[in-house]
């Protein structure tokens, strides 16, 4: 299954995020890591991980007793695909506009601004020296 066919909840992109940083995990061990930013049973947290393991966003191996858990979908590749559908449904497809909401709706860094910069100086270059 690919992932533009599967949506991650907020609770699931919670333990993918875990996993990312650490995979492969039990349930134990994610159970653990969600309880630090949140009040969440170990059952739930089990039944959640079931359900994106149904969905094709997980995958299960025995180890023991144990299962561990992997993602099966990398995070850029899913905040990629995430971000497509974002971009589609709630501003036409348009960058420019996605751009210029988030730029207005808070205090941008001089950082975030010169690498802002820099991105699209890259992507300039690109496109009139394409290899």
């Amino acid at each position: 299954m690919e992932i533009q066919k599967v949506t991650p909840t907020t609770a699931e992109l919670e333990i993918l995020t875990i996993l990312w940083e650490n995979e492969p995990l039990t349930v134990k061990e994610i159970h653990e890591k969600l309880i630090e930013s949140k009040d969440i049973g170990y059952t739930t947290a089990l039944k959640i991980m079931q359900n994106m393991t149904v969905k094709g966003l997980l995958r299960r191996e025995p180890n023991g007793k144990n299962h561990l858990y992997f993602a099966v979908f990398k995070k850029e590749e899913t905040r990629g695909k995430l971000l497509d559908r974002f971009l589609e449904s709630t501003f036409s497809g348009s960058a420019s506009s996605l751009v210029m909401q988030l730029l207005g709706n808070k205090k941008t860094s001089k950082k975030d601004l010169d690498e802002i910069k820099k991105i699209i100086d890259q992507m300039e270059n690109n496109q009139q020296n394409p290899s």
